[in-house]
């Protein structure tokens, strides 16, 4: 059995992880950790998950977590880049749900997030956990950083036209929505329900933290320089990501339905849907999946990707255990095949 441990366990993502984690059948759960909660046991705080498992959160004890084969950390930024590296030392093995590690340049990390790096050193060792861009290097991997929500359902939707080098770079667009789980599990105003309930807006227009670390991958795969726009929203739903996405072809004679179509045939957690569907957030809610579809509207020189997602599966903790499986030699869907929740 692989065991496991979970630093900042309160979240969403937290929670998130050990629902699925409480029943994948290689995974022993051995510490889970909160400063907040520290001494209550795990189904006093999430009643949903009685009968699943039997734990205590405990303090971030870093002894504790080196006995551990693998640590999740689902945590604030800035905080697993404090603790990767003497875990690392001890054999442990790594995948950050933050953003610690998802950058290469430390400098545009610090620009991004307001604070210096701890160990630059280790961001070029960093894997990018994107199985379906970083599969062979994942499963050799110590450290992996595991993508953003909204990084996920846009690479996703953009690999195929940018591997073909069948689109214009210099005008991607992303229109993408978030529920407001996304936000994370804090008192803030703006995700309080009589906030966000009947209301819809964008926001981080000028530029959201996401922004280079798509931009980032987005240029490894095309080899070249991206300029995208991206502009977040915020829906009033619990859970999931709608990404539409904008690009100009370079050639229409392209079979765009079949070069989906192959890209991802061997992809357990990409389904493209067929010609003329529409997918929807509610049919990947729960779920490990990536759902897309692919428009060329009125036939013109304009492709249209629609991706779906959950963003606390597919965008966080299921895309991890999907990391995890590969790095430890399992069937990539092991723990992961539940289909989605409905209604």
């Amino acid at each position: 059995m692989i065991k496991v441990g979970i630093v900042g366990a309160t979240g969403y993502t937290g929670v998130e992880l050990l629902r699925l984690l409480s029943s994948h059948p290689q995974v022993e759960l051995s510490v889970v950790t909160s400063r907040s909660e520290t001494g209550k046991a795990v189904v006093d705080l999430f009643p949903s998950l009685r009968g699943a498992l039997d734990l205590v959160f405990s303090s971030p004890d870093i002894s504790l977590l080196k006995k551990c084969d693998v640590v999740f950390f689902a945590t604030p930024n800035g905080v697993a880049m404090h603790q990767v590296t003497e875990l690392l030392d001890s054999d442990c093995k790594i995948i950050d749900l933050s953003a610690d590690f998802r950058l290469k340049d430390a400098s545009e990390w610090s620009e991004w997030y307001g604070q210096k790096h701890a160990c630059p050193a280790l961001l070029c060792e960093a894997v990018y956990g994107l199985p379906e861009l970083n599969r062979d290097e994942i499963k050799t991997a110590r450290l992996v950083a595991n993508p953003g929500c909204y990084p996920t359902a846009i690479q996703l939707g953009f690999l195929p036209l940018l591997e073909q080098n069948l689109v214009m770079v210099d005008s991607l667009i992303a229109d993408a929505k978030s529920g407001v789980s996304g936000a994370g599990r804090k008192e803030a105003m703006a995700s309080q329900f009589c906030e966000t309930a009947d209301s819809f807006n964008a926001y981080s227009v000028d530029g959201h933290r996401h922004l280079p670390e798509i931009k980032q991958s987005l240029q490894t795969i095309s080899n070249d320089d991206i300029n995208l726009v991206f502009v977040p929203h915020l829906t009033p739903l619990i859970r999931g990501i709608h990404a539409t996405l904008y690009a100009t072809l370079k050639d229409t004679s392209v079979d765009l339905q079949q070069l989906f179509m192959d890209r991802y045939r061997d992809e357990p957690f990409v389904d493209v849907m067929a010609a003329g569907a529409q997918p929807n957030t509610s049919s990947v809610r729960g779920s490990n999946v990536c759902r897309l579809a692919v428009y060329r509207p009125q036939g013109g020189n304009t492709v249209v990707v629609l991706a779906v997602e959950d963003n606390l599966v597919k965008g966080a903790a299921g895309q991890a255990i999907q990391n995890l499986n590969l790095m430890f030699g399992l069937q990539e869907a092991t723990g992961l095949t539940a289909p989605a929740l409905y209604p």
